[in-house]
C-alpha cells in the first residue's frame, strides 16, 4: 500500500522553527536533520560499532563529518 502525504497544519516555515539542541553544541549554532537511506547491512554495521564504542550512531556520523577536509569549507 502505498504512503500517502501528510500536510503540515503549521502557519510557520519549518525552517523558521528552532532545531534540536545538543548537549555541547552552542545556542547560536543551528542544527540541520539530514535523512538518507542505506542498506540493512549498513545499518546493523553502524549500529553494532557504535554499541561496542558506547556512543551514538549519530556521533559517529557527526565525527565523520568533522574530520572531511574540503577546500573552502569551514
Amino acid at each position: 500500500m502505498p504512503k500517502t502525504a501528510t500536510v503540515s497544519k503549521s502557519k510557520t516555515p519549518r525552517a523558521n522553527k528552532p532545531g534540536p539542541k545538543r548537549a555541547g553544541t552552542p545556542d547560536n549554532v543551528p542544527l540541520i536533520r539530514v535523512n538518507f537511506d542505506i542498506s540493512r547491512a549498513e545499518h546493523t554495521k553502524l549500529k553494532i560499532y557504535a554499541a561496542k564504542n558506547g556512543v551514538s550512531m549519530a556521533d559517529i556520523l557527526r565525527s565523520f563529518v568533522t574530520k572531511l577536509k574540503l577546500s573552502n569549507v569551514k
